[in-house]
């Protein structure tokens, strides 16, 4: 065991998690498709900038933590936190998109759900992305 300990290793993976998120979250922000998206689900541009730092430190919390506990065991980091990232999306999916566009009275549910389960994939695949790469370059020295 390193000197920062698995939370402290965890955190600096789910920060650097989070910048991915967030930059891959802010890249398709400015796209036509999520201007319209924004507008036809009534999303004010920056709280939603704000919601997804704090959605990409959540989810890079979760993924980074156990990416930490799996290396020790051996497991190559980006292979678990490609994994773990796509156990969250399915969460994500599941527990947000699905009842957000099918239990409420927005036009064509199903292309917006689509749209956000396009946007989710980029977003929470460049975060697992990020912390695979760090653990591996980094977790065994932090």
């Amino acid at each position: 065991m390193t000197r920062t300990g698995v939370w402290g290793r965890a955190s600096l993976l789910a920060l650097g998690g989070a910048a991915g998120f967030w930059l891959t979250n802010l890249a398709i922000s400015l796209t036509p498709l999520a201007a319209e998206y924004r507008s036809a689900l009534s999303i004010p541009y920056l709280p939603m900038l704000l919601e997804a730092i704090l959605g990409g430190l959540a989810i890079g919390v979760c993924v980074a933590y156990p990416v930490v506990r799996f290396f020790e065991m051996g497991l190559s980091p980006v292979t678990a936190s490609l994994m773990l990232s796509g156990v969250a999306l399915a969460i994500v999916t599941l527990v947000i998109e699905v009842p957000a566009k099918f239990l409420t009275t927005i036009n064509d549910p199903w292309r917006y759900f689509l749209i956000g389960a396009l946007f989710n994939s980029l977003r929470i695949l460049a975060l697992g992305a990020v912390i695979g790469v760090l653990g591996r370059k980094g977790l065994s020295g932090i």
